[in-house]
């Protein structure tokens, strides 16, 4: 029974690590597209990629306030 213990956990462990490598490989190719859109479109001069998305994401929480949390 120990044998079929540690099959299923290497068939687990397989599984998994093959998981997380496509979910981050998923996860940083959006990212990337994610800041190259910040920077060609929604950026102002002077700011940084990471405050513009701090100042979107502001802006989007107020808007959210104002038309009644929709």
């Amino acid at each position: 029974m120990g044998n079929l213990k540690d099959a299923n956990k290497k068939i687990e462990e397989t599984v998994v690590g093959g998981y997380k490598k496509v979910e981050e490989t998923v996860v940083g190719g959006y990212k990337k597209i994610e800041d190259k859109f910040v920077d060609s479109f929604l950026k102002k001069e002077g700011e940084t990629i990471e405050e513009a998305k701090e100042r979107i994401k502001k802006e989007q929480e107020e808007l959210k306030k104002k038309n009644g949390g929709k």
